[in-house]
């Protein structure tokens, strides 16, 4: 059976949105389907060349010039500050926040000292919402939609490794990291509260996209055992198109104006694991990012 598509037909017209990994699978799609809608779209990724191919796909597709693209490398946390700087030199508003872009890969960490799945996935989104807040606020009534995984439920975030530098497995890393999407996605509604920004989390499903190019062992031994179960599993993924309709239902649908902080599948509210719904884990969670990005130094 086809997931959910999103039905509504709302416009953008007049309307800005960010799309991060806007270059490929989901954040491609989600990125077309705000262009459509009439939406100022700009691509934040790592790759230029990429985003600008992306670009040129999305106005042939859309028919909507409006689409622009910016470096973004979340793995560096000076790309995140200098990309936020950049906008809001050039944009007077900004209505929509797609946090898409992801990474699951072999142990590394990132210039900043972090680890690479962490840094990504979680910490340079959150520094990047952070950023954008003032000019999201301008722009109320906005919304900024953080996209997870059902692996969330699987996660535990480890405040005395963090950084996983005591040992090292990518599932649990990758976990971690969509769990930390829940629960920053849960206090940021709770900080949020009254201010006109909504903020959404989201399972995509198992879509098959450019993450598992970075599958740990992709070409190695290990793979070799797995190969067997992995185009199993690949047989029933679903397409980016059909993964990027809850985003675009969190990012669009009127009917969730007055909803914030909860997480979404098939286009409805799912109720995640208890560990993604623990209040004062998600608070030390932002104290944590906050002194690891730099937003606070206490």
């Amino acid at each position: 059976m086809a997931p959910p598509k999103c039905l509504s037909k709302a416009s953008l017209q007049d309307k800005t949105a960010v799309v991060t990994g806007a270059n490929t699978g989901i954040g491609l799609e989600v990125a077309k389907d705000l262009a459509r809608r009439g939406a100022r779209v700009i691509l934040a990724c790592r790759n230029e060349a990429r985003a600008e191919a992306a670009r040129a796909e999305i106005v042939k597709g859309s028919g909507n010039e409006n689409v622009m693209t910016s470096k973004l490398d979340l793995a560096s946390l000076s790309s995140v500050r200098e990309f936020a700087q950049r906008l809001k030199e050039e944009e007077s508003r900004l209505d929509i926040l797609v946090n898409n872009a992801g990474m699951f890969t072999e142990k590394s960490t990132t210039e900043d000292g972090f680890d690479t799945v962490l840094q990504v996935n979680h910490l340079g989104h959150f520094l990047l919402t952070n950023l954008l807040l003032d000019l999201l606020k301008k722009s109320a009534p906005s919304r900024v939609v953080n996209v997870s995984s059902e692996a969330c439920n699987h996660g535990r975030i480890n405040f005395e490794d963090i950084n996983a530098e005591k040992s090292y497995d990518a599932f649990p890393a990758y976990a971690q990291s969509k769990l930390a999407n829940v629960l920053f996605t849960r206090e940021l509604a709770r900080r949020l509260e009254g201010t006109g920004v909504t903020t959404y989390a989201v399972h995509p499903g198992f879509v098959k996209t450019d993450i598992w190019r970075y599958i740990p062992g992709m070409y190695g031994w290990k793979f070799t055992l797995m190969k067997p179960m992995f185009r199993l599993m690949m047989a029933f993924a679903i397409t980016p198109e059909q993964g990027a309709q809850t985003v675009i239902h969190c990012a669009v649908e009127e009917a969730l104006s007055s909803e914030s902080g909860l997480y979404y599948s098939d286009c409805d509210v799912k109720q995640p694991s208890q560990k993604a719904t623990d209040d004062a884990v998600a608070r030390q969670l932002w104290e944590m990012s906050e002194r690891m990005t730099g937003l606070s130094s206490s």
